[in-house]
């Protein structure tokens, strides 16, 4: 599966940026980019709040499906359809797109092999 990368610039203190920098030199990572993924994932994998919270906010922006909903905040399918109840957001019925679709399916596919692992 080919993951589509996107640039990114943030602005950050003149001594975290040093720090960063010197993250390749230490051997731990080979770049700094790659040491951001890898701490980005790190933070996300340890805050299910935020997790809930950014596939909330996609889902209701239209940006996502309901399975990648799923996907995203990693809980299964009714405890996601809960958090947007009591959140106030209308469920979409369907997929609108194609795309949708197959999201939808490899949400419930990856949700699945989960449960039955």
């Amino acid at each position: 599966m080919v993951i589509k990368s996107e640039t990114m610039s943030f602005t950050v203190p003149k001594t975290l940026r040093l720090e960063l920098g010197a993250i390749p030199e230490t051997g731990y990572y080979d770049s700094t980019s790659e040491f951001l993924r890898d701490a980005m994932r790190t933070i996300l994998a340890a805050r299910k709040d935020l997790r809930v919270a950014i596939a909330t906010v996609l889902y209701k922006k239209g940006k996502i499906s309901l399975g990648k909903a799923v996907e995203i905040a990693d809980v299964n399918y009714e405890e996601m359809k809960k958090i947007l109840y009591e959140k106030g957001i209308k469920r979409k019925s369907g997929a609108e797109t194609k795309k949708e679709l197959y999201e939808g399916l490899r949400g419930f596919e990856e949700w699945r092999k989960k449960k039955h692992s």
